[in-house]
C-alpha cells in the first residue's frame, strides 16, 4: 500500500490549483515589496500589511498544494478567496484599472470553474460523501 496520493488528477483541478499557487506567490512578492518600502512614518501599518500578505500567500500556497493532493478542506478557503477577488475586480472596473479588473476576474472565474467541475468535485469528494449517494 502506497501513502502517495493518486496521480490521476483532473486537469481542471490542476489548473485551478496552479492559478491559486500563482496568487499565493504574488502575495508573497507583495509582502516582500511592502517590507522593502517601510519607513519610520508608517512602520506599524507596513509591518502588519506585510505580515497579512505573508500569511495569506502562504495559506494559498498550502491550499493549492492540498488541492493537488486531493484534500477537500482546501476548497473552501480557495472559493472564498476567489469571491473576494471578484469583488476586488468589480471595484477596479473602469478607468485605468480596467485591465487589472479583467485579469483578476478571469483568474477567479477560471479557478471557480476548475473547482466546481464535476471531475474536480469527484476527485475532492470525501469517501463518506461518495458512499452516501443513492444508486
Amino acid at each position: 500500500m502506497s501513502l502517495r496520493p493518486s496521480t490521476n488528477r483532473p486537469a481542471p483541478l490542476v489548473v485551478a490549483a496552479s492559478l491559486v499557487a500563482v496568487e499565493g506567490l504574488l502575495l508573497l512578492v507583495f509582502a516582500v515589496l511592502e517590507l522593502a518600502s517601510l519607513d519610520s512614518d508608517r512602520i506599524a501599518m507596513g509591518a502588519t500589511t506585510s505580515i497579512f500578505f505573508l500569511a495569506y500567500g502562504a495559506g494559498l500556497l498550502l491550499c493549492a498544494w492540498s488541492l493537488v493532493r486531493g484534500q477537500s478542506w482546501a476548497r473552501s478557503p480557495v472559493v472564498l478567496t476567489q469571491l473576494i477577488g471578484l469583488g476586488v475586480a468589480w471595484s477596479f472596473r473602469g478607468g485605468d484599472t480596467t485591465a487589472v479588473a479583467v485579469a483578476i476576474a478571469v483568474v477567479a472565474v477560471v479557478v471557480l470553474a476548475g473547482l466546481f467541475h464535476p471531475a474536480s468535485l469527484a476527485a475532492l469528494a470525501d469517501d463518506g460523501e461518495q458512499n452516501s449517494l443513492p444508486d
